[in-house]
C-alpha cells in the first residue's frame, strides 16, 4: 500500500504534463486551452511586423504617404504585442507544465530570444515612427521601458538559454540550426537601437556610458555568435540540408549581421554627441571598415539561403511559423544597408536597401496571409504533431 501510494502523485503529474488521463478518471479542465500550445516562437510575428515600420523609415529613398504606412504598421506592431503578451501570461498562469516544457526543450528554448528583440523591436519603432502619432514625450517613456526590459530579457536569455543548453539539454551537434543563434542575437538589437535614446538623455556621463554600454552589447552578441555560427554551417556541410520545415530559419544567421551593420553606423551617427574626439571620428571609421565586408557576408548567406529556400519550395516545403524567419534578419539588411549608405554617400547602398525592402514586404505579405490562415482553421494553436 505504501509502495502505491508513493508513485500515485508522481504518475498524476506526468498524465497532467502529457495532457492524457489515467483510465477511469476524469481529465481536468484547463483554462484557455487554445493557450497551451502558444510558444515564445510567435514573438517573431511581432519583430517580422515591427521591423517593417523601422526599416521602411530610415529607407534613403521615400514615397509619398511611405510614413503614414510606417506609422500604421508600428501600430499594428504594437497592438499584436499587446495581446501576445497578454496571452503568453495566460500560457504561464494557466498551462506551467507546458511552459516548463518549453524551456527544458533545445528546440523551443532559444526562442525566449524573441521576447527581448519583440520589446525592442516596438519600442525602437515608438521612437522612429510613433512618435508623430502619440507625441515625443510619451514616445520617450514608451521606448524607455520596453528598451530597458527588453535589454534585461536580452542579456538573461543570452546567458542563461546557453546554461540550459550545456547543463540540461540533450543536443547533438547534427541537431544545430540557426534557431540557436536567436537568444545571443537579442543583445545586438538592444546595441541597434539604443542609440535612439540618446539624444533624450542628460550630455556628458549619461551619454557616453549608454554609447559604451551598447558597444559592450555589441561585442557580447559579435563573439557569441562567432562562437554558435561555425556549429551550424558545419552542421550543413557535413549533416546536408535542413529538414523541409526549418530551411526559412537558414535566414537567421542574417540577423547577427545585418544587425551589427546597423549598429555599428548607428552608434557612428551618435558619437559626435556622446563622447570627444578622437573616439567619435574612429567610430564612423569603425561603421565602415567593418559594416562593408560583413554587408558583403550577408549578400552571400542570403544568396546561399534563398537557394536552399527554392530547392525546399520545389519538394513541397509547407507554410509553417518559421517562414516569419525571412521577415526580421532580411529587415536588419535594409537597416545595415541603410545605414552605409548614410556614411558612404554611396547610391549603390541605397538602392540595396530598397531592393532588400521590397523582398521584406513580400515575406512578410507571405508570412502573414498564411498565420492568419492557420489561426482561423486552429492548426497553428493545436498540439504538434
Amino acid at each position: 500500500m505504501a509502495t502505491t501510494a508513493h508513485h500515485r502523485p508522481s504518475a498524476r503529474r506526468a498524465h497532467e504534463a502529457l495532457g492524457t488521463r489515467p483510465s477511469g478518471t476524469t481529465a481536468p479542465r484547463r483554462p484557455f486551452p487554445v493557450l497551451r500550445h502558444l510558444g515564445p516562437n510567435w514573438y517573431a510575428s511581432i519583430m517580422g511586423t515591427a521591423i517593417i515600420a523601422n526599416a521602411g523609415a530610415t529607407l534613403p529613398y521615400q514615397l509619398p504617404g511611405q510614413r503614414v504606412a510606417c506609422q500604421a504598421v508600428w501600430a499594428l506592431s504594437a497592438a499584436l504585442l499587446l495581446v501576445l503578451l497578454t496571452a503568453r501570461a495566460g500560457h504561464w498562469l494557466h498551462h506551467r507544465d507546458q511552459a516548463r516544457a518549453h524551456l527544458l526543450d533545445p528546440t523551443v528554448a532559444p526562442f525566449y530570444g524573441c521576447l527581448s528583440m519583440a520589446l525592442l523591436a516596438v519600442g525602437g519603432g515608438t521612437l522612429i515612427v510613433g512618435k508623430d502619432l502619440i507625441g515625443i514625450t510619451a514616445a520617450v517613456a514608451v521606448d524607455t521601458v520596453l528598451f530597458t526590459a527588453g535589454t534585461l530579457i536580452g542579456l538573461l536569455a543570452a546567458a542563461g538559454i546557453p546554461y540550459l543548453m550545456v547543463v540540461r539539454h540533450k543536443v547533438e551537434a547534427e541537431k544545430a540550426t540557426p534557431v540557436w543563434l536567436l537568444p545571443v542575437v537579442a543583445p545586438m538589437v538592444s546595441a541597434a537601437l539604443g542609440p535612439l535614446l540618446i539624444p533624450h538623455l542628460a550630455a556628458g556621463q549619461a551619454r557616453e556610458a549608454m554609447l559604451l554600454a551598447c558597444y559592450a552589447m555589441f561585442g557580447i552578441s559579435l563573439l557569441a555568435t562567432l562562437l554558435m555560427l561555425p556549429l551550424v554551417f558545419g552542421r550543413l556541410i557535413v549533416n546536408g540540408p535542413l529538414p523541409l520545415a526549418l530551411t526559412p530559419t537558414l535566414f537567421l544567421v542574417l540577423g547577427p549581421l545585418g544587425q551589427s551593420t546597423t549598429a555599428v553606423n548607428s552608434l557612428a551617427d551618435m558619437a559626435p554627441r556622446s563622447i570627444a574626439a578622437p573616439y567619435a571620428d574612429g567610430f564612423g571609421v569603425f561603421a565602415v571598415v567593418y559594416g562593408v565586408p560583413v554587408m558583403g557576408f550577408a549578400l552571400l548567406w542570403l544568396a546561399l539561403a534563398a537557394a536552399m529556400l527554392v530547392r525546399a519550395a520545389r519538394r513541397g516545403m509547407g507554410f509553417a511559423m518559421t517562414w516569419w524567419a525571412l521577415t526580421f534578419p532580411i529587415g536588419t539588411c535594409v537597416t545595415g544597408a541603410a545605414g552605409l549608405s548614410r556614411h558612404t554617400g554611396l547610391t549603390a547602398f541605397a538602392w540595396l536597401a530598397t531592393a532588400l525592402f521590397v523582398a521584406l514586404v513580400i515575406a512578410w505579405l507571405a508570412a502573414a496571409a498564411n498565420t492568419l490562415r492557420g489561426l482561423y482553421t486552429g492548426r497553428l494553436l493545436a498540439a504538434p504533431r
